[in-house]
């Protein structure tokens, strides 16, 4: 399989930036040491799974550098959504996903709190996810859940609050909703900066930030802009256009041919 990097990482691909976890793992096995292969990274090819509509291509790559469209995870072939979040969802108006995934945890009760509060102030429904920060419902209009496919229930809501993982960024990018993003670390201000620049998202609520005041203030923002919806939709209807794995399985494919 080709060596795959990170938004920015140019070339620098998997097999590189796994280097030290390799050579660990072959001297705790007894295997003799890898043979240098920095030639490889010279021809093998690099793939990104995301949209060049969220990410352009910058054009100093090299060309053996590409941009293929993202890479969508099957759901559980037998998965049936928990009747009481069917139940929720037929009961009222679209709700608002809330969940920051494994970031905060402990948090929990004090999430919570923030959340509700701010569900109530912007006056929506909403279904939070546990997540790591273990966050709770407590309101009738609030109902929590364990994890739940992304590509099942993100089109069944109204918005999408998240940390800005590059996972559940792009899950809320098929979906066609807008988002509100929080990010807390690593690549998630990155994807929370792009959400905002390809017009889906306000401006980013940072998670030192959050406060049920602001919070209320970006959903109010997010679900009543119309802009942020219109755009929301005709990105996710470009982004179903694309066909990012199949760019791997041809190149895969045309290596085992050779």
């Amino acid at each position: 399989m080709p060596p795959i990097s990170a938004p920015g990482g140019g070339g620098k691909g998997a097999e590189e930036l796994s280097a030290g976890t390799v050579a660990r793992l072959r001297a705790r096995l007894g295997l003799p040491a890898a043979t240098p292969s920095a030639s490889l990274g010279d021809v093998r090819p690099v793939f990104h799974g995301f949209s060049a509509l969220v990410v352009p291509r910058p054009a100093d790559w090299p060309s053996r550098v590409d941009v293929t469209g993202y890479w969508w995870p099957a759901r559980p072939r037998d998965w049936r959504p928990p009747a009481r979040l069917a139940d929720f969802l037929q009961a009222g108006p679209p709700p608002v996903f809330i969940g920051f995934g494994s970031m905060a945890p402990g948090q929990g009760e004090r999430l919570s709190e923030l959340v509700g509060a701010a569900v109530r102030r912007a006056g929506v429904r909403a279904v939070v996810q546990a997540g790591w920060a273990e966050l709770g419902g407590g309101d009738e209009d609030i109902l929590a859940v364990g994890e739940v496919p992304h590509d099942w229930l993100f089109p069944r809501t109204a918005a999408v609050v998240h940390h800005a993982g590059a996972g559940t960024t792009g899950a809320g990018l098929r979906a066609g909703v807008p988002a509100v993003p929080v990010p807390v670390m690593a690549d998630q201000p990155f994807w929370a900066a792009r959400l905002h620049r390809v017009g889906v998202a306000p401006r980013p609520l940072p998670f030192q930030d959050l406060t049920a005041e602001a919070l209320a203030a970006a959903i109010t923002t997010c679900v009543t802009e119309e802009s942020h919806r219109h755009r929301a939709a005709e990105l996710a209807r470009q982004i179903a256009a694309e066909d990012g794995a199949a760019a791997v399985l041809a190149h895969a494919g045309a290596r085992h041919a050779d």
